[in-house]
């Protein structure tokens, strides 16, 4: 994830094109996160690359499953029962007042 996306002050989100996205787990280790990363960019190739429809599915099944073990995707990594806000619009959600006292600059970043 690039450092311009406004991320939000938990750590579990940053904004971009005007939507929250779940950060990695934090308390992945690095090889760990290494390795899913990597996969992540072998399935995300193996979805350029694909020639058939049963190629592209297969690989788009690897880009979720790395996702999921990113914490990305699936269960939260979280643990105090809160909502996933994934998708949803900032001003939406718990993090509205947060979103609004950011910069135009700093909304913007993420492609807002």
């Amino acid at each position: 994830m690039s450092a311009d996306y406004p991320r939000t002050p938990d750590g579990r989100y940053f904004v971009a094109k005007g939507r929250l996205w779940r950060c990695s787990d934090p308390a992945l280790g690095e090889r760990e996160r290494e390795a899913a990363v990597h996969a992540l960019m072998d399935a995300r190739r193996a979805v350029r690359d694909a020639g058939t429809d049963a190629e592209r599915r297969a690989a788009r099944r690897g880009v979720d499953a790395a996702k999921q073990a990113l914490g990305e995707r699936g269960p939260v990594w979280w643990t105090d029962g809160a909502r996933d806000w994934t998708r949803f619009a900032p001003k939406n959600t718990p993090y509205a007042d947060w979103f609004a006292a950011l910069s135009t600059a700093e909304r913007t970043a993420g492609g807002a």
